[in-house]
């Protein structure tokens, strides 16, 4: 195997392109273990087949998923008997962006983008057989975004339990200033309904930031 040993490889005067391989079918390396292939700030790459990274790491594709964000309670929350109330997600496990705040429960991505929410409720009686129905909802910017069927309700019939969990997963378009919030309805037979706060959790993160 021939070896060509430079330090710049450039086209030709006159020419636009400049080609690497061109008639037989192979397969190319760029580099060895242990070096870095860089696009210097300003230059374009364009890449019309796979990028197959098996191998080794490609950074700087796609998207970061960030904004992102996890939170959870530090103390059970009660709550009025079926009675619509934000939820206090006081702690953060992490934020990549310090766009949630622990002090009025609220998320804002400061991204205009599309969002995945992900929810999680546990509705608590504090009483066996006594929960009569849950409801959680997303509110976005101080109102619960209607297009989502306005929440997710469950609603427990003559088969009450003591305690239950509820999820609701959403996504939606935002703006870099608009904030989310999670409010809830628990409605119990005992009139001391609680947000439990052991699989309670508010988390979102950002897909993509096309509308």
């Amino acid at each position: 195997m021939s070896k060509i040993e430079t330090n710049t490889i450039d086209n030709i005067s006159g020419s636009s392109a400049l080609q690497i391989g061109d008639t037989n079918t192979a397969t190319i390396g760029l580099g060895k273990s242990g070096d870095t292939l860089t696009v210097p700030s300003g230059a374009t790459l364009t890449i019309a087949g796979t990028i197959n990274a098996s191998s080794g790491t490609a950074t700087g594709f796609g998207e970061s998923n960030n904004p992102s964000f996890s939170s959870r309670m530090s103390a059970h929350q009660a709550v009025g008997d079926n009675v619509t109330t934000k939820v206090a997600f006081d702690t953060v496990n992490f934020q990549t962006s310090g766009t949630y705040d622990t002090t009025n429960y609220r998320f804002t991505p400061g991204v205009a983008g599309n969002y995945q929410f992900m929810i999680n409720i546990v509705g608590d009686s504090q009483a066996t057989a006594n929960l009569y129905a849950v409801t959680v909802k997303l509110y976005k910017n101080g109102s619960s975004i209607a297009e989502q069927v306005d929440g997710v309700n469950f609603n427990f019939v003559d088969n009450y339990p003591r305690q239950a969990p509820v999820s609701f997963n959403v996504t939606d378009t935002s703006d870099a200033d608009d904030y989310y919030e999670v409010y809830t309805a628990i409605n119990d037979t005992s009139s001391t309904p609680q947000v439990f706060r052991y699989g309670s959790y508010f988390s979102a993160f950002l897909i993509s930031t096309s509308a």
